[in-house]
């Protein structure tokens, strides 16, 4: 008996359908168990805390959450304050910030044990007793590291990442994991698995991306110290939008075994691990603990150069470098104040400023930096989307990477006199040959030897720049992804980049953000022209007024410089921490970094601050 043609067509559809269906129930019930483990997290840290709050009624958290954590972390080691009396309370803190701003991803419920076997340490580390959040991409054994993919749940680590394991050798106890954007490739922070994280200053805006889980965290105050990465902006973005601090060292400063990454094996842009923290001196102090025997000998493809005290102690003055747009996208009001505001503060210091204008910075992001990350045309990081429910807002992307090359090539074409960066993206994601790689790598190699010599001929130290802010509304991130060129610069050359709060959005800010055009006057420009103002708003709650955003400090950065010229680069950071932002780093003409390169950085950034009797809430960022 013959099946007709069309009731076969009918039948193979239908079960087409249905095979789909199932699969997709399935996807759906791995998500439903991976909240239901978040709300058990939860519960369990509830549970702690409330069991210790009974144990010690009298006790006041708000004194321990107040201390800073180079003090927090002297008192755990003269034994002035126990050790479960500052987990507990970081305990406590972590459930309430992750409750608002929904940050947290899971409770390390080893971290209890580890405490107990903490008070028998016979040699306690720079970080005895400290409390610290791992961001979701930093293997911790035994739990999954998803990077917001449905297909990594239940695929835990079989063990800790090489920063995780020195951590714990240092005696820190790692407590809970925190939330990223689908892939990382994102400064917002949401995925279908565990939802969108939000601003702690202001629950309409994002906490920024991807370390946003670490950003929000820090920024409540749930967590005293955090560990995140950066391929782009992604530890500086959370700062400047949570109001705290943050600093990338070089890409191979810190070791990245164990550490997921969002794009696998490209090396146009370095990614780099790094801390976040409420001041400086908690960052210097993560650093001090770091770079020490352990991280070398764990990871032999970290030069063994230890943190300088004495770079990071200088106090002569500095030479900076500065300047206030990028000409690619054009700084909001707030930002351009922080830098006058940042450079104003340096010179009265008795720093030198000194001018420095970038160019082509539209070349560098669309050849090294969208070019170089998706050298093959985007095709194997649409491929870690396969069998995933969501594609991360990034619809446009998918559609061109699989557009043939003639297509691509025709809607440059057409595009290119009405919308140029539209036109240079699309341009960018072709499939390259090898070849066309390797001639890639060594332009940008070049690239970074032609801006040390411009830095050198100015004789440079370091460098102030804007960082973008303030924090953008939820969901805006994805519509303005051009806006990363203030970040992702530092991650072509390799330099070293931290941000802190400088000062907030005023009234007059926002006045003026009506004038704001952009240089390209696209509908990326006119995105950001919306969002700029510290006004803007999506109409649910926050805890804070409609203005006083916090702004971070502008970037900063200093190439380089030979081994011998530790006072040099001590003195650049210095200049750079009064201004605040992010400060790439200081190294020989892309190569290795040096050992001052980050105590620089640091010693610069420890001198911006915001006043503590500010009484408007956002910092600029």
């Amino acid at each position: 008996m013959r099946v007709p043609l069309p009731a076969l067509l009918g039948g193979s559809a239908l079960l087409l359908l249905l095979l789909r269906w199932r699969r997709r129930r399935a996807l759906w019930r791995k998500v439903a168990e991976a909240q239901e483990r978040q709300e058990l997290s939860l519960v369990r840290m509830e549970a702690a805390a409330r069991r210790f709050r009974e144990q010690h009624p009298s006790l006041k958290m708000a004194s321990i959450l107040s201390l800073p954590l180079p003090e927090l972390s002297k008192k755990l080691r003269d034994g002035s304050l126990p050790l479960d009396h500052v987990f507990y309370a970081y305990v406590g803190k972590a459930l309430q910030i992750a409750t608002e701003t929904n940050c947290i991803t899971e409770f390390l419920q080893e971290s209890e044990t580890q405490l107990r076997k903490a008070k028998l340490m016979e040699k306690q580390g720079l970080l005895y007793g400290v409390p610290v959040s791992i961001k979701d991409s930093i293997d911790c054994q035994g739990h999954d590291s998803t990077l917001g993919f449905i297909k990594n749940l239940n695929k835990p680590a079989a063990e800790d990442s090489v920063v995780v394991q020195v951590l714990k050798r240092q005696g820190a106890i790692p407590f809970v994991k925190t939330n990223v954007p689908q892939s990382l490739i994102s400064y917002d922070c949401k995925n279908l698995i565990f939802g969108q994280t939000r601003n702690p200053l202001m629950f309409t805006r994002t906490p920024g991306g991807s370390s946003g889980g670490e950003g929000a965290l820090v920024g409540g105050g749930g967590s005293i110290l955090g560990i995140g990465t950066d391929v782009g902006g992604s530890l500086r973005f959370p700062a400047a939008f949570c109001g705290i601090c943050a600093i990338k060292p070089t890409g191979k400063r810190l070791s990245k075994r164990g550490v997921m990454a969002g794009v696998v094996g490209q090396k146009a842009v370095a990614a780099a691990v790094g801390p976040l923290a409420k001041d400086v001196e908690s960052l210097a102090l993560c650093l001090r603990a770091l770079l020490c025997e352990d991280m070398f000998s764990l990871d032999t493809t970290v030069p063994p150069l230890p943190f300088n005290e004495e770079v990071y102690s200088s106090t002569k003055p500095l030479r900076i470098g500065y300047y206030e747009t990028d000409f690619f996208t054009m700084p909001s009001p707030a930002m351009r104040r922080a830098v006058r505001e940042t450079k104003e503060l340096l010179e009265e210091a008795g720093h030198t400023l000194v001018p420095f204008e970038l160019t082509n910075v539209d070349y560098v992001i669309f050849n090294y930096c969208v070019r170089g990350m998706f050298a093959d045309g985007g095709s194997s990081f649409v491929r870690k989307f396969k069998g995933e429910m969501e594609k991360g807002g990034i619809g446009l992307f998918f559609w061109l990477t699989k557009a043939p090359h003639w297509l691509k090539t025709l809607l440059s074409w057409i595009s290119k006199p009405f919308v140029p960066r539209f036109s240079s993206i699309v341009r960018s994601l072709k499939e390259n040959t090898v070849d066309e790689v390797w001639s890639l790598h060594h332009e940008i190699e070049d690239f970074c030897h032609q801006f040390v010599s411009q830095w050198q001929k100015l004789n440079l130290d370091v460098m102030l720049c804007p960082m973008l802010g303030p924090a953008l509304g939820i969901g805006y991130p994805a519509k303005l992804s051009v806006a990363v060129s203030y970040t992702m610069l530092y991650n072509a050359l390799d330099f070293p980049a931290g941000v802190v709060p400088v000062t907030l959005v005023t009234d007059e800010d926002e006045e003026q953000l009506k004038d704001y055009k952009g240089y390209y006057q696209d509908w990326w420009d006119r995105t950001l022209a919306k969002v700029s103002g510290a006004r803007f708003s999506r109409g649910t709650s926050s805890p804070f007024p409609s203005s006083g955003h916090p702004q971070a400090s502008p970037p900063l950065c200093a190439p380089g410089f030979s081994r011998q010229c530790g006072d040099a680069r001590g003195r650049a950071v210095r200049g750079l921490a009064l201004a605040g932002g992010a400060v790439p780093a200081l190294h020989e003409g892309g190569g290795d970094p040096q050992p001052e390169e980050e105590q620089f950085l640091l010693s610069l950034l420890s001198w911006s601050r915001i006043p503590a009797n500010s009484s408007v809430g956002h910092p600029l960022v």
